[in-house]
């Protein structure tokens, strides 16, 4: 009988903050890679809200449960450049793309077609988000907090807590 051959996925975001979709395109790469990198892009120009340490917690934590009961180790890194050099610098053979609807079809055909030229040897998968967090982005979340709105129906109990007490320290 031939060997597994083991499966190593890369979902690159800024996750500021992790949101339910992104939880929900976790969950769902959980169950296709042996080995899932979570990568954290790093951008100079950007202030985030919170810092990649913060995020990285907040990642390990949304997927504890489900990645130790798919058998998927998840590792966080954080990484500057093409999301899809750094995908190949860590062995990576499935690059994770979460799609809300058509406008981010739209947008990730193009971009799987400039990685397909770039690293011929890792694909790109679209997972289509479930239709509960289809509407959600981390930028919607972070501004409905910042307003003072109950962003508990987007993120999870952790996260609504962490930007509650984030967004006081900043007041």
């Amino acid at each position: 009988m031939p060997s597994k051959v083991s499966r190593t996925a890369f979902y690159a975001g800024s996750f500021d903050p992790v949101t339910n979709g992104h939880v929900d395109v976790l969950r769902h790469a959980c169950r296709l890679a042996d080995h899932l990198i979570v990568a954290i892009g790093i951008h100079p120009g950007k202030a985030p809200l919170f810092s990649s340490e913060e995020r990285a917690a907040m990642i390990k934590e949304a997927c504890k449960a489900f990645a130790s009961e798919s058998g998927t180790e998840v590792e966080v890194i954080t990484f500057s450049g093409l999301a899809v050099e750094a995908a190949k610098s860590k062995g990576s053979t499935l690059l994770i793309r979460g799609l809300r609807d058509g406008t981010d079809l739209d947008y990730e055909m193009q971009m799987a077609g400039m990685n397909q030229s770039l690293a011929p040897d890792i694909q790109t998968v679209f997972l289509p988000s479930s239709p509960m967090v289809r509407p959600i982005t981390a930028t919607l979340v972070r501004q409905i907090a910042m307003m003072g709105g109950d962003v508990s129906a987007f993120v999870p109990d952790f996260v609504a807590a962490g930007l509650k007490n984030k967004l006081a320290a900043t007041r």
